[in-house]
């Protein structure tokens, strides 16, 4: 009878090592970066045995650089690290905002916004967030590693772009100027500890007066969290006035794809989405302006 297996390799080359010889022997493989995840997953029905890769001791994984030449989050880091960090939240307050979604406080201190977005649920909190503020994702390779925009990492339910071998070393995002600022909202049925129902993450950089560069993304309206182009192109070149807000709100509503269930039906998911987008612009937009 198969049984699970547990490895914790040293190193990245050792680890890339491990996922191709398992992928050669048919044996299935899951990353273990926080693990808030992967221990609820083997107690699921249907979660058939395979072997652990555990990449928390990994120099790369555990990589945390914030500064004026960019930000760089491995992906073992913990929210509870990043949410700490002054630099970071000044600098990316929207995306802290949706890690700090996650789970309690006590699973904060060991999840991971990384392995928030490979584990590729719609409803993901900090997914929308992170294509807001334009994340990359870096994936260590057999040939060395590749890069691939936040937006492209999930292609459906509960799967990421990873190919047999691959695993996601962090995130890299540039470090944002002064005019540049991001927010992330959701709505649940509860307070907190829920699945997000909707959710938005913008990020805007506002100068002169004017919107000119924006980016929207939603979430848990759609199979996956996507970019939505034509919310930022109605925010851009305006001084996001309520008709701009309007615009991209409808955007948004236009772009969702929901499902109806016991927590929404799709109609009022697309409503909600547009609201969440016009409040989420002027948050990001408030905090550019210093309020």
């Amino acid at each position: 009878m198969e049984s699970y297996a547990y490895a914790a390799p040293s190193s990245v080359s050792e680890t890339v090592a491990l996922l191709a010889q398992n992928a050669s022997e048919g044996r299935q493989t899951q990353i273990l970066a926080g693990g808030t995840d992967v221990l609820v997953q083997m107690r699921a029905a249907g979660h058939t045995p395979r072997t652990i890769i555990d990449i928390k001791t990994l120099a790369e994984t555990n990589r945390l650089d914030v500064s004026a030449d960019g930000i760089y989050i491995g992906a073992a880091v913990p929210s509870a690290v990043i949410n700490e960090h002054a630099l970071l939240r000044s600098a990316l307050p929207g995306l802290l905002e949706a890690a700090d979604l996650i789970g309690s406080t006590q699973i904060q201190g060991r999840a991971t916004i990384c392995g928030n977005l490979c584990n590729a649920s719609p409803a993901g909190d900090s997914i929308p967030a992170m294509i807001a503020a334009g994340a990359i994702c870096e994936i260590a390779t057999a040939a060395g590693s590749r890069e691939i925009a936040a937006e492209d990492f999930v292609v459906g339910v509960g799967r990421n772009a990873l190919a047999p071998g691959e695993f996601l070393l962090g995130l890299k995002l540039a470090m944002p100027s002064a005019e540049t600022k991001d927010a992330y909202l959701r709505f649940t049925p509860r307070t907190e500890m829920d699945i997000a129902v909707a959710g938005v993450g913008v990020s805007l950089t506002v100068a002169g007066g004017r919107c000119t560069q924006a980016r929207v993304a939603i979430g848990a309206v759609a199979p996956t969290a996507m970019l939505v182009p034509e919310a930022a192109e109605a925010l851009i070149g305006t001084d996001l006035n309520d008709t701009a807000l309007h615009q991209a709100g409808e955007a948004c509503k236009a772009a969702a794809s929901p499902i109806s269930d016991k927590r929404g039906t799709a109609e009022y998911r697309k409503k909600v989405v547009a609201v969440l987008c016009r409040r989420a612009i002027v948050v990001a937009h408030q905090r550019i302006q210093g309020a």
